[in-house]
């Protein structure tokens, strides 16, 4: 069914630097790209968005980019009509004023928030419920998800089939190292490494050093250079520093824009991610991954932890479920996970399996655009 021609607001406060603008700007790229929707993309933080899209200019109130009119979100909001279909991300309150403006349409619109991803089971209950009122105009709950029930992923139309034609060719990622700089030490494993700062990581690196076989460890400008500079004795880190010690080479890299990023996962071996955003697109990767989730007040993002691990490591045997469980927990606890990582290593092709066919079982869904723009025809 072809989607009525519509202005859709999404709504963004940056609150863990690139998770959130990172999910709403793949979001409304997508609805633009792949359903023709008018999308504007309010913004508070344009500086955390220059970071994953370089053309943004910090300084204009309003530009367009890649068909998406982005807007910064001022502290003194200005009168604006409201849109056909209104998006709170990771809910976030909307401006008052606007507020009053969905209020004052004659037809209402859409409310939606989309909430953080999750893959505990009481989300598919939730999921597409209605949640509080102002005035006339009703806010439904949107749930991200990993089942049936659920608003899937985001994942934009041919990802899995640009995925495995990268992977497939050599000279594709060869090509695409080099653009960023990295020579790939012979013979070794690409590992990349976006995560918090970990207290666990020494001995992972003290593993990966003292390892027969290499591994060229590549770091994305974050929060654990830190960590990294401490363990290599080294005052601080810089775009572009290769460093090695035994086995292991050490190289940071750059910030760069999402696809890039994609492809970067792409080429590795094993990715270490963090967040939402990373966290779903190291799944579209297809290979083992470890994710240090955000933590949160009473160590509730545990059992955010536990639901994901029940569902991806459901087909791997008891051994390897529990070498990934017990990986999983450590770094998430920030706890050495060297042994837990060498434990990991003995199920290597088990967990490459189940990496690739986590992906493709999720790929069955529908991605998170398009259910938004069902829901919307639904609601219509």
């Amino acid at each position: 069914m072809p989607v009525p021609k519509t202005r859709w607001d999404i709504f963004c406060t940056v609150v863990d630097n690139y998770g959130d603008i990172g999910v709403t700007w793949r979001l409304a790229r997508q609805l633009v790209a792949e359903h023709a929707l008018a999308v504007r993309l309010w913004v508070d933080d344009l500086r955390a968005f220059e970071r994953i899209c370089p053309e943004i200019d910090i300084h204009l109130g309003q530009q367009t980019q890649q068909g998406v009119d982005v807007r910064h979100w001022p502290s003194d909001w200005p009168q604006t009509e409201a849109a056909d279909v209104v998006i709170a991300a990771f809910a976030c309150q909307l401006p008052p004023a606007y507020m009053d403006a969905m209020a004052e349409r004659q037809q209402l619109p859409l409310w939606m928030n989309l909430d953080y991803l999750s893959a505990e089971g009481w989300v598919i209950g939730c999921h597409g419920l209605p949640s509080v009122k102002y005035k006339s105009v009703q806010k439904f709950f949107f749930f991200p998800g990993f089942q049936p029930g659920t608003g899937g992923l985001l994942r934009e139309r041919g990802l899995l089939e640009r995925r495995r034609a990268f992977q497939a060719d050599d000279e594709a990622q060869r090509q695409f190292l080099e653009r960023l700089g990295i020579d790939r030490a012979p013979g070794a494993q690409l590992i990349s490494l976006f995560a918090y700062e970990n207290a666990g990581l020494a001995s992972w690196l003290d593993v990966l050093a003292a390892d027969n076989e290499p591994t060229h460890l590549l770091v994305p400008e974050g929060r654990i250079l830190g960590d990294v500079a401490r363990w290599l004795g080294v005052d601080s880190l810089e775009v572009g520093d290769l460093n090695v010690r035994q086995a292991l080479t050490v190289q940071v890299l750059p910030f760069v824009r999402q696809d890039q990023y994609d492809q970067l996962l792409w080429c590795c071996d094993f990715n270490a991610v963090r967040g939402e955003d990373s966290f779903v697109r190291a799944q579209w990767a297809g290979r083992p991954m470890l994710w240090h989730i955000y933590q949160q007040d009473e160590d509730i993002h545990l059992d955010k932890l536990d639901a994901f691990l029940a569902l991806y490591t459901k087909g791997l045997s008891p051994a390897a479920a529990e070498a990934m469980n017990g990986l999983w927990h450590a770094w998430s606890a920030g706890q050495p996970i060297g042994e837990h990582w060498l434990e990991a290593r003995k199920h290597w092709p088990e967990l490459q399996e189940n990496a690739e066919q986590w992906c493709l079982e999720q790929g069955l869904q529908a991605d998170l655009a398009t259910a938004l723009v069902q829901f919307y025809l639904n609601w219509i």
